[in-house]
């Protein structure tokens, strides 16, 4: 496994994944859906490849020039309340369609392909901890979108060795505010004394990012084509414990308002998963607390 391709290398996952392949010698090629503009900070690829997910003839153009023996397709819209549900059925359906296509188009042997999914296709499918045996409820858009995506990835199970992954929440630096973490510490870091949030009755599995793209090198090094393992911490978090925490660590303690704008239809109100099948498969998995991934991320 020497070279990598990885679409949404510009992401917030994407940077951490190259640091990480780089870090154990790969060589990654990124694909871009535009180039890059002039002072944009870039994680540190090998190689730049630009190619829009709607675009199967550029893909297929990247995958040739690339030769990957293994490829990673991260690149989605995965804000679940983005408001153009079009741009998400394209992006993250017809988008992995593409990419699917054009790797075997351009007739590419890549060793893995690991396809991202989402936790969020559970839905509230299950109580308690959740595991991969769970018969999926998706209850908004995005989480049918990645469904959608596993059951299309099938057609080409016979061509390519396909694992999916279905993390649940992560975060770190240089996750965008928009998501709830990266918010909340937004706000307390610069002493805002009112912070605005949906349901504060969530409970929600976080990892850090770094863990996360360790978990993803792991499964390109032992790929397990046709499975699906969720990415996750296996401990649950309240928002409130959430706002605690962050609260102790910055010494501010903003007013919290609930906007009924920020409260999500179908909100799904526990969502922690089990990663029992990931372990056996990869040995285990330890990441940083909770804790120390705010802390982490307050350093930034």
């Amino acid at each position: 496994m020497k070279r990598i391709l990885v679409t949404g290398a510009d992401g917030f996952a994407g940077g951490h994944l190259v640091r990480e392949l780089q870090a154990q010698d790969c060589e990654v090629e990124g694909v871009l859906r535009e180039p890059p503009r002039a002072g944009q900070p870039l994680p540190p690829c090998n190689r730049f490849h630009v190619a829009d997910l709607e675009d199967q003839a550029a893909l297929r153009v990247a995958v040739e020039a690339s030769r990957p023996d293994a490829v990673v397709h991260l690149a989605a819209i995965s804000f679940v309340g983005h408001d153009n549900i079009e741009a998400i059925y394209r992006t993250n359906l017809i988008g992995t369609h593409n990419l699917l296509a054009a790797i075997v188009a351009a007739g590419a042997t890549p060793g893995s392909v690991l396809l991202v999914s989402s936790a969020n296709v559970y839905g509230s499918a299950a109580e308690g901890v959740i595991d991969e045996s769970a018969i999926p409820a998706p209850a908004n858009d995005y989480a049918v979108s990645k469904l959608a995506m596993e059951h299309l990835s099938r057609l080409w199970s016979d061509r390519l060795p396909i694992t999916l992954v279905r993390p649940f929440n992560f975060i770190g630096r240089g996750q965008a505010p928009s998501f709830l973490l990266p918010k909340i510490i937004d706000h307390c870091r610069r002493r805002a004394p009112v912070i605005e949030l949906g349901n504060l009755d969530i409970e929600r599995d976080f990892s850090d990012v770094r863990s996360v793209c360790e978990v993803y090198r792991r499964l390109l090094q032992k790929p397990a084509p046709g499975r699906i393992f969720n990415v996750c911490s296996g401990i649950g978090h309240g928002l409130r414990d959430i706002l605690g925490i962050v609260s102790e660590l910055t010494g501010w303690v903003p007013e919290v308002r609930v906007n009924p704008a920020f409260v999500r239809a179908h909100e799904v109100p526990r969502l922690v998963g089990s990663k029992q099948a990931l372990e056996a498969h990869i040995g285990a998995v330890q990441g940083p607390t909770l804790r120390e991934t705010l802390a982490w991320m307050l350093e930034d």
